[in-house]
């Protein structure tokens, strides 16, 4: 979704069916909640799990740290130290991204972009959410581990948690916050992360596996129908879709969670839980991580050449321009990702085998 919507960067629709269809990529943004929904589910399972072995906080730490840093800072040391003796890169927006180091080594990204109110660190904005999902790290082990053994309580810390980013982001846009921290700042970030956490909680209790495959339904049906009355109530008046914009959000990342839960729950031999276990799926979530932080690099240089349009003037179809440079810049942004998994990112995971964990999947009932 996410790579669908940077690729789609600079098109320039004409005809209705060509806005239709740039709209449709646009919506590739709600990527990331997806992201944070499906993160959030599955670090508090691991959390949740593994709360009461003594090597909790090292394991848990050590095990996401070869996970995350070696490629975080790898593209970092590359980007900062590397480039700029690269002649032919010298005076490019890519080597003069050394000012900016010190909030990208701190995983301050999102910070800085919420401070600056704009999109202004050309190859680097999308750490934002990674810059998010490590200040999640920070405190949410801790809540689990001081909650789980009364889940109950750890439910509702974990729904009034998304409840509190959900209003602090509308309070927020209503006292004229800049779009850009609505959307990155870590604080408006929490509700899906902290759905996601809430629900892998609930999955774990006794017949909690059911209980979400029936909560799936009206977590989908509610937030569309308040989606669509958002909808016929902007088309009144430009001030109450600005007012309503946060609320609007809220309700997707609710389809959002629903989508994940379906798909977590989906009865073994439907046609979605065919596509979600599939073989093409499995490798996409093995190289995400990868395909992510290398993407970026390929949509912002392709939308900063005005690649598009002048492909589309070549081929003279929009829509087959869009073809070509969404299907050219995923494929090398997944041959990127499995090179760079293959022949740097796995070695440091081997060394997960000196702090193990004893996670055991949770059974989700296949009829």
């Amino acid at each position: 979704m996410v790579l669908l919507f940077h690729f789609a960067k600079g098109a320039i629709p004409t005809g209705w069916f060509e806005r239709l269809v740039v709209q449709a990529l646009n919506y590739g943004s709600l990527g990331v909640d997806l992201f944070f929904a499906l993160s959030g589910f599955l670090i508090t399972g691991i959390l949740y799990d593994s709360h009461a072995e003594p090597s909790y906080f090292r394991s848990f730490y050590m095990r996401r740290a070869l996970r995350i840093f070696p490629l975080y800072y790898g593209v970092l040391a590359i980007v900062f130290f590397v480039v700029p003796l690269v002649p032919a890169l010298q005076g490019t927006e890519l080597a003069s991204l050394g000012r900016f180091q010190s909030w990208a080594w701190l995983y301050g990204v999102n910070v800085y972009l919420s401070l600056q109110g704009g999109w202004v660190m050309s190859y680097l904005t999308h750490f934002w959410s990674l810059a998010v999902e490590e200040h999640f790290y920070l405190f949410w082990p801790l809540v689990v581990w001081a909650l789980a053994r009364r889940p109950q309580r750890l439910l509702q810390v974990a729904a009034g948690l998304a409840a509190a980013s959900f209003v602090a982001r509308q309070a927020a846009a209503l006292a004229g916050v800049n779009l850009v921290a609505l959307t990155v700042f870590t604080p408006f970030q929490l509700d899906a992360l902290c759905l996601g956490g809430f629900f892998a909680v609930v999955m774990r209790q006794p017949g909690g596996a059911e209980k979400v495959r029936r909560a799936v339904l009206p977590l989908a049906v509610v937030p569309a129908l308040v989606i669509v009355g958002l909808w016929l109530a902007n088309n009144v008046t430009d001030t109450l879709r600005m007012a309503t914009s946060p609320l609007r959000s809220g309700m997707l990342r609710l389809l959002l969670v629903a989508l994940l839960l379906r798909a977590l729950t989906a009865r073994d031999g439907a046609a979605d839980a065919r596509f979600f276990r599939s073989g093409f799926m499995r490798f996409l979530g093995k190289y995400s991580y990868g395909i992510y932080v290398y993407h970026h690099f390929l949509s912002y240089y392709a939308a900063t050449t005005h690649t598009l349009p002048r492909l589309t003037e070549t081929v003279g179809s929009l829509l087959l321009a869009l073809v070509i440079q969404e299907g050219v810049g995923i494929a090398l942004s997944i041959a990127i990702a499995w090179l760079s998994y293959e022949l740097f990112e796995k070695h440091f995971l081997r060394l997960k085998r000196f702090w193990p964990s004893s996670r055991e999947p949770v059974a989700v009932p296949s009829r």
